[in-house]
């Protein structure tokens, strides 16, 4: 697993402290990693042979 550093801004890190937390994961580390990898499985890259799947 790599790591990554990301800055948000404030108004971000208040709607994960509002409304995502306790939901979507307990810390923003979890949440910011549910946000990409929902967004990525719903864009079709993380699914084998979908429609943005590396050909080889």
């Amino acid at each position: 697993m790599k790591k990554a550093l990301v800055a948000l801004p404030d108004q971000t890190w208040d709607i994960i402290d509002r409304d995502l937390k306790g939901k979507l994961g307990t810390g923003h580390s979890d949440i910011i990693r549910f946000i990409v990898l929902t967004y990525l499985s719903e864009k079709g890259y993380m699914d084998k042979g979908g429609k943005h799947a590396e050909e080889k």
